[in-house]
């Protein structure tokens, strides 16, 4: 949930009768439990801003001194400026306040972090981000409310946050526990019950998830008893020549997915290279210049590919432009992309059907022209091209049209290696085949993804990628 969706269901919580304080002495005894859980009683301070956040951080200071553990507590401002349920909670801690400032953290050996919460949408003040650092200076354990402050709530951008070795938020995740550098700085991330009624939650009404199977795994395509290679999709790549290596590894990534048949075209010269690497993946050589429109109007073919390996050439935007006319769903990858840094408004007027573009931020900057953090460019991005935006990285976001969006957040830091992206767009191209939705095989290719190179480890290659699919399948199945 957004920020303003959270506080929207704090109020809507309040109003059907849990009073504030209770959901205070909830949340702020959700972080007590946490923190109970990971370490032994030690000396805590525990640094408390001027709102809620603050409040609940009183609640915790109060818990753990009645745990027996050794509390401080440091204020941002006066305690006689505290207001409403914070000023509450304030009263009914007896032990002494200090200001907040880099000395009340000397001594500590956990902090716990109640000064701002994911509301925040400007830099720390200067003392509350020296505090901060001495923490981070000294390596004393960190525990976060609602998020480290300084991290924004709905884009995860950090000015003077520092990290946590763990968070805890309630009801529901924000956006910044997810997009970067928010989600590094989160550490372990806990979201806790503090008692809003589900129907309060189901009432809001949300545009943004985090990327679990549970968004899509009902629409993963399974072979049926009585099916066929027929039956389950026929995906066409376009493979590039002398850079052969990308669009293999694609062409076996949607076999892999699922297609129950996958044909490449090639080159003529390439023929060899091709036929010679894909035993199970069917190669077509491109003799004369209407053997390409010829595969085409071949109906059977359920889904297309272009990009990877394919140059960045007046060919390549040809092919591209010929596979988005026949209204079939098609990804755009890679140089199919960057093939239109010239002319972006050309291929936003030939999408007419399905279509995944799936660029990183180098291929996303030369045809989208647009600012702003990472999950409002992929929503302006699909607004504005009528595709489905793949907008790849460490949390990649999956982007709709119609403002639906999705942020990854299970891939691994293996997949920073050549080739990844290519497999990826052959994953995706394996479930269109299919006759998955364009979201959901967006979704659910980029979830696969991850899980796959998670399953690998250390020492990942991109051709790696492809084979631990099944498993990952499997896993999903059962």
């Amino acid at each position: 949930m957004r920020v303003a969706q959270m506080a929207e269901a704090d109020r809507l919580t309040i109003a059907a009768g849990t009073p504030g304080i209770d959901l205070m002495d909830n949340a702020g005894t959700a972080v007590v439990r946490e923190i109970v859980r990971r370490w032994r009683a030690c000396r805590v301070c525990v640094l408390c801003g001027p709102g809620n956040n603050g409040g609940d951080g009183f609640v915790v200071a109060r818990e753990l001194a009645a745990a027996g553990w050794r509390v401080s507590v440091a204020l941002m401002g006066r305690p006689d400026h505290l207001t409403g349920d914070a000023k509450h909670h304030a009263a009914r801690w007896s032990g002494p306040v200090d200001p907040l400032a880099p000395a009340a953290v000397a001594s500590a050996q956990l902090v716990v972090d109640a000064i701002f919460g994911s509301g925040l949408n400007r830099a720390l003040d200067e003392n509350v981000a020296r505090t901060l650092a001495a923490v981070a200076q000294r390596r004393v354990p960190l525990v976060a409310i609602d998020v480290p402050s300084g991290v924004m709530g709905d884009t995860g951008e950090a000015q003077g946050a520092v990290a946590a070795e763990c968070t805890v938020t309630f009801a529901r995740k924000k956006p910044g526990h997810l997009l970067l550098p928010g989600r590094a700085l989160c550490g372990d991330i806990m979201v806790a019950d503090i008692g809003t009624p589900p129907a309060v939650l189901a009432g809001i009404p949300v545009d943004t998830w985090e990327n679990l199977p549970a968004l899509w795994r009902g629409e993963l395509p399974l072979p049926a008893a009585h099916a066929n290679k027929y039956s389950r999709g026929h995906a066409l790549l376009c493979g590039g020549y002398p850079m052969t290596g990308a669009a293999r590894m694609a062409a076996r990534a949607a076999a892999r997915a699922g297609s129950g048949l996958t044909s490449i075209a090639v080159p003529e010269v390439a023929l060899p290279i091709y036929a010679a690497a894909l035993a199970s993946i069917m190669v077509h050589p491109l003799s004369r210049p209407e053997d390409f429109a010829d595969l085409l109007a071949d109906s059977r073919y359920t889904a297309l590919l272009i990009g990877p390996g394919a140059g960045v050439t007046g060919t390549t935007r040809e092919r591209a432009l010929a596979m988005l006319a026949t209204r079939r769903a098609v990804v755009l990858d890679a140089d199919a992309i960057s093939v239109f840094a010239d002319r972006p408004e050309a291929l936003a007027a030939a999408i007419r059907g399905p279509c995944v573009l799936t660029p990183h931020e180098g291929e996303f900057a030369r045809i989208f022209d647009v600012k702003g953090d990472k999950l409002r460019r992929a929503r302006a991005a699909a607004r504005s091209s009528g595709a489905i935006v793949v907008l790849k990285g460490s949390d990649t976001v999956v982007a709709a049209p119609d403002g639906r969006a999705v942020i990854n957040s299970n891939a691994p830091p293996s997949l920073a290696t050549a080739g990844t992206g290519d497999v990826l767009g052959g994953m995706i191209l394996g479930l269109l085949a299919q006759g998955m939705d364009a979201f959901s095989a967006a979704a659910a290719g980029v979830w696969l993804h991850g899980a796959a190179a998670a399953d690998f480890g250390p020492g990942l290659l991109a051709e790696d990628l492809p084979d631990l699919l099944p498993g990952v399948l499997r896993r999903l199945i059962n």
